[in-house]
């Protein structure tokens, strides 16, 4: 959700309601301005009202990473969108090329992507497990197209395509 704060316009990043003792409760919230991009723990008392800004949400590919930027096109209206790689954050190890994302807008501002729960990318660098090592669930280390190390199986080889978490990060199976 995206609220009113100071005259600018901020995203709700994470909140919780805290009744500590016998005092008044209030909800300790950490806010992220869309103007400047900065973070900031804040508290509200039960009694305070906050204006509430709608957010919209569209469905974007991504199409390629420029000079660090990222961007996004629409694939209704063929709109692009250029994100920092702040605004994209731990996303930006599971895009390539094609990717749908839902991207949430705040007054014609990007100011969050969300990925699909699992992603396919190739390995590109897989070293050969070693003969004889079939202990249990034996695990090597590979490199996926967009650079991340990722725990597989001993069979997986360079070019195969894996799905991929993108909550968590692990293998989940071949694709």
């Amino acid at each position: 959700m995206a609220i009113l704060y100071n005259g600018d316009v901020c995203v709700v990043q994470e909140s919780q309601h805290r009744t500590p003792g016998n005092l008044r409760a209030f909800v300790q919230a950490t806010l992220r301005s869309v103007r400047t991009g900065k973070s900031s723990d804040v508290r509200f008392s039960s009694t305070e009202r906050v204006e509430v800004v709608p957010l919209v949400t569209r469905k974007m590919e991504f199409s390629y990473k420029d000079a660090g930027d990222f961007v996004f096109t629409d694939p209704e209206t063929y709109e692009t969108v250029t994100l920092a790689p702040e605004v994209v954050g731990d996303a930006a190890n599971f895009l390539v090329e094609n990717t749908t994302v839902t991207m949430t807008f705040v007054e014609e501002k990007a100011v969050q992507i969300e990925l699909p729960a699992a992603v396919v990318l190739t390995v590109v660098e897989a070293p050969e497990g070693i003969r004889g090592d079939s202990a249990n669930n034996v695990q090597k280390t590979v490199t996926l197209e967009t650079g991340i190390p990722v725990q597989v199986p001993l069979f997986i080889k360079t070019g195969e395509k894996l799905r991929i978490d993108t909550r968590t990060g692990k293998y989940l199976e071949r694709a």
